[in-house]
């Protein structure tokens, strides 16, 4: 069991809940199996509170060719993206100028992010599992370009840049490393005004449909042998100047998992997982 106690950090520019190792009464025990809601339910409604029907919330799980997500109806953004990468799992020749974005029919309409949503909304449609990770085939690739797997970002000096940056470093893991795991996903975390905190985020579309989130991560979890290494990275979703080093937004696991709702790699003994950054530079070239 490893304790956590809550405590404060800085984001990029914005002050957040996290967590760090202590002594203290609030334990959170990493290594508890999940819950598992569906089956906590058993999609069972015979009961007078549920007699007509589950409201919800419904996340969709959706399986890809590349990387497997669960998507947010309320927000219209993925919960996370997971992807497994490798040195041979990378190779193909499929080319991104042969894939266009669309709407992604598995989710229902009135759920779904819609093309127009972003159009001349001032931010990219980001991608979680990046194309460059989906070179396998044109099926593959094309995937990648489904709004679930897209995200309101900033463009120059994150998208196009820093974030492009720490997706290319995910990518040169697998030089290093027999097998590279990455989880990434959006945050929405809170900022102070006149000492109180709020969470706040754009939201765009006509009518706003899909929202802004204020932060991204990336779980990174490699393996060598029997050997394990773990990292989670932070950003803000804003222009980053190039020379800010990756370390900088380099932040405990367990300050993503709280910010977020989520626990990551649950099947591995946290204690028994070096730290990512230790075992490899995390810089960019």
């Amino acid at each position: 069991i490893l304790a956590v106690v809550v405590a404060s950090i800085s984001i990029g520019a914005s002050a957040v809940p996290a967590l760090s190792q202590g002594n203290d009464p609030y334990i959170f025990d990493l290594n508890s199996p999940q819950l598992d809601v569906r089956a906590s339910l058993g999609d069972n409604t015979d009961n007078e509170f549920l007699k007509y029907g589950y409201p919800g919330p419904v996340s969709d799980f959706l399986l890809r060719s590349r990387y497997a997500t669960s998507f947010n109806r309320a927000l219209r953004n993925p919960n996370w993206v997971a992807e497994h990468l490798t040195l041979a799992n990378l190779n193909g020749t499929a080319d991104r100028s042969n894939a266009d974005f669309k709407e992604d029919k598995d989710i229902p309409v009135m759920f779904r992010a819609h093309l127009k949503d972003y159009y001349r909304s001032g931010f990219d449609r980001g991608h979680m599992c990046p194309a460059a990770d989906a070179k396998k085939d044109d099926q593959a690739m094309k995937e990648t370009f489904l709004l679930t797997n897209m995200t309101p970002q900033v463009g120059v000096g994150f998208n196009r840049n820093y974030w492009a940056y720490l997706e290319a470093f995910v990518r040169d893991l697998t030089k290093s490393f027999d097998d590279v795991y990455c989880i990434s996903g959006p945050l929405y975390l809170p900022v102070q005004e006149d000492g109180k905190w709020y969470v706040k985020y754009q939201v765009i579309g006509n009518p706003p449909n899909v929202a802004v989130p204020t932060h991204f991560f990336k779980v990174v979890l490699v393996k060598q042998g029997s050997d394990f290494s773990l990292g989670a990275f932070a950003l803000p979703n804003k222009a980053i100047d190039n020379s800010t080093p990756l370390t900088d937004f380099d932040v405990p696991v367990e300050t993503v998992e709280k910010a977020a709702g989520l626990v990551f790699f649950d099947k591995l003994e946290r204690t028994s997982v070096t730290p990512l950054c230790s075992k490899t530079k995390c810089s960019f070239k």
